[in-house]
């Protein structure tokens, strides 16, 4: 089975509860992120204009999941 994931980057705008962000991507859309579990057992923080990576689901373009943190 072949998986299509979307990736593409972004910038956290909004900061919301339970490792829940608004990420602002590149070409202008938003979409609701959660953080991925690497990020939350090595407690990489993610802060409010923060660069990010975010995996997609092409049936949801709306959610995400953010995989890596930028400088």
């Amino acid at each position: 089975m072949d998986k299509k994931i979307l990736r593409k980057t972004g910038q956290v705008i909004e900061a919301l509860p339970s490792t829940t962000f608004r990420v602002k991507l590149d070409d202008g859309e938003e979409v609701l992120c959660h953080l991925a579990g690497k990020l939350r057992i090595y407690r990489i923080k993610i802060l409010t204009g923060d660069k990010v990576t975010v995996e997609m689901s092409p049936y949801d373009t709306k959610r995400g999941r953010i995989v890596f943190r930028g400088k």
